[in-house]
């Protein structure tokens, strides 16, 4: 992946190309990329995401209209590594979104969640990084939004001048609303930013360093809502092993 003068180095995980990168690569990329024109999406991929585009085409579609792909899980990365890519850590979504707003000179805006989910975000973030900028906010209906609510959201954005704008709607819905409506969004870096805004906010716990590490934060996330996360990690973590038993025989992707 060419960008900016910049080289991205991809590894293709049941075929979907994830970063090499660091915390630090991505974030000047990120820096960079805010001041050009143009649309560039950003996603941070976890196994549940790998498994879907390898189960699902259309999502597999979605994904390919992102400029970047950084492993957000550990197996991601015990997986790269066995592919040669040599890094040390993951690229946690929610991390990353740090390092990305303590880099100075960027206008950020947040769409997702609830006002008092977003207030306390900001409220929270303005306390940890004084000199951020907000360029603004939105909490969007629930459900399926009509041609009028994106074209509202569109405008939102536009009219705050934002360059930077993080989209925390869940996976799957983040990545399709920017995939779909790429073509139409203003100018800046979209990042697909899942639960990192309750995180951020206060409002749900993240799983300890030592779990993150062995790769158990799908455990400790699963622990504390169940009824809403059951699927994600039962299932698609359980299609993401059988994905890479089928890779290891075959040596290709091949769809059971």
């Amino acid at each position: 992946m060419q960008t900016s003068n910049l080289t991205v180095e991809t590894r293709r995980l049941l075929g979907t190309p994830l970063a090499v990168t660091d915390y630090e690569r991505a974030a000047s990329l990120t820096q960079v990329w805010a001041r050009e024109p143009g649309v560039r999406a950003v996603a941070a991929a976890n196994t549940h995401m790998v498994a879907m585009a390898r189960h699902d085409p259309a999502f597999a579609a979605t994904l390919s209209r992102f400029d970047l792909i950084v492993p957000d899980g550990m197996p991601l990365i015990w997986a790269m590594n066995r592919r040669g890519a040599g890094m040390l850590d993951r690229v946690y979504g929610p991390t990353l979104m740090l390092h990305v707003l303590a880099r100075p000179g960027l206008r950020h805006f947040f769409l997702g969640g609830s006002e008092a989910l977003l207030q306390s975000l900001v409220e929270r973030l303005g306390e940890r990084f004084p000199a951020l900028e907000v360029a603004g906010t939105y909490a969007p209906p629930f459900g399926v939004w009509s041609a009028e609510e994106n074209a509202r959201i569109i405008e939102k954005i536009a009219a705050s001048g934002a360059r930077v704008i993080w989209i925390g709607l869940g996976c799957p819905k983040q990545e399709r609303w920017i995939a779909d409506h790429k073509a139409e969004l203003p100018k800046g870096v979209y990042f697909a930013i899942g639960a990192a805004f309750a995180f951020h906010a206060g409002k749900v716990s993240q799983a300890p360093a030592w779990m993150q590490k062995r790769g158990l934060e799908w455990l400790y996330r699963l622990a504390v809502e169940p009824r809403r996360l059951w699927k994600r990690y039962v299932v698609y973590n359980t299609l993401f092993l059988w994905y890479l038993f089928l890779e290891s025989l075959t040596g290709a992707s091949q769809k059971p």
